[in-house]
């Protein structure tokens, strides 16, 4: 017995009330098997001690039934999160928003606003209310993946911007404020205050989910916004080779520390498919991600390929989302699994 074995048993095991097994659903943090001892280390965002210890039981009885004879379930209980932050600040920075969401990546160029962009769209073709606010100061980007030209309007007799609109979802961007060719040479501070602007002074509205592409790393505005507003969760996005993978886990840890669920890693630039003979090649290596998730006991929402296709739209104005066709069908898979791990969260906490 191996603890690649003790994480295939516990697959099998639902989440009390759910489908999803108590793997994928994150509450799994350590998994150890030494000296004939299985030792499951779990971690629950409720006080609800009946849920522990039907997880607990279930664990019992199924490593039992595997033979393994020595079980130790180590239990560790979270406040939620939406017990012990003060909501003053989000009441009111976004009051009408129901569910917020942070796509981060630990360093840039793995595409993260690309699948920003994409998500947010998706996230609208299932029939929600969607905005994308672009926490990127220094290098904002949205503003070209949606095609966004104009500068955005003052609403009448409002000190508030309206939102930018495109493609079924609101938007905001620093790029559309400043001019493209403007380098912003801001410290910290005045980078945490303009972040806190696209939240107070864009007159967002109803929203069942804001989406927000953070800047890469684990600095100031990842900290802004964890102590500004109630983040419902993250999603981390990185490419498979091994450089990316070291700071992917710094950011699913930073997101940990301060109580911000992770929803999951995505895998971007994950393989190639020649346009020509249709072979698939490995460019950056594949997998990483995946094997990742399971150490980090985080969901792996998918896997997206390097392909013209997703390049071609991005730089046109037009995401990839915005159609038909595999990559599109992609990014919904990964919108659904998104918005199911949002419910699960709402659902325990």
């Amino acid at each position: 017995m191996q603890e690649q074995d003790i994480e295939i048993l516990l697959k099998e095991i639902n989440y009390p009330g759910f489908s999803r097994d108590i793997v994928s659903f994150g509450i799994v943090r350590k998994i150890l098997f030494e000296n004939d001892l299985a030792t499951i280390g779990l971690e629950f965002s409720t006080n609800d001690e009946s849920i522990s210890t039907k997880v607990a039981e279930l664990i019992n009885e199924k490593l039992g039934n595997a033979g393994i004879k020595s079980i130790d379930v180590q239990i560790t209980h979270h406040e939620p999160q939406s017990s012990k932050k003060e909501t003053k600040d989000t009441e009111q920075l976004l009051p009408e928003v129901k569910y917020i969401i942070a796509v981060a990546s630990g360093k840039g160029g793995v595409g993260k606003s690309t699948v920003a962009a994409n998500l947010a769209i998706s996230l609208s073709k299932e029939g929600l209310k969607v905005g994308l606010l672009d926490a990127d100061i220094y290098g904002p980007s949205i503003q070209m993946l949606l095609g966004l030209s104009d500068e955005p309007e003052t609403l009448e007799g409002q000190k508030k911007l309206k939102p930018m609109e495109a493609f079924g979802i609101k938007a905001m961007s620093m790029g559309v404020l400043v001019d493209s060719n403007t380098a912003l040479v801001w410290r910290g501070p005045m980078v945490s205050s303009a972040v806190e602007q696209l939240m107070r002074d864009v007159e967002w509205g109803e929203l069942d989910i804001l989406v927000i592409d953070m800047p890469p790393g684990t600095g100031d505005i990842q900290l802004t916004v964890a102590q500004k507003i109630k983040v419902d969760g993250a999603i981390i996005v990185t490419t498979p080779q091994d450089l990316a993978l070291i700071d992917a886990r710094k950011g699913t840890i930073m997101f940990q520390k301060v109580e911000i669920p992770v929803l999951g890693i995505i895998e971007n630039m994950s393989y190639f498919i020649c346009p020509h003979c249709n072979e698939r090649s490995e460019i950056f290596s594949s997998g990483g991600a995946r094997g990742e998730a399971l150490k980090m006991r985080v969901p792996f929402l998918g896997e997206i390929p390097l392909i013209p296709e997703i390049r071609e739209a991005s730089d046109s104005g037009h995401p990839v989302s915005v159609g038909d066709g595999k990559i599109a069908e992609l990014f919904t898979s990964i919108a659904q699994s998104v918005w199911n791990g949002i419910e699960i969260h709402r659902d325990v906490d």
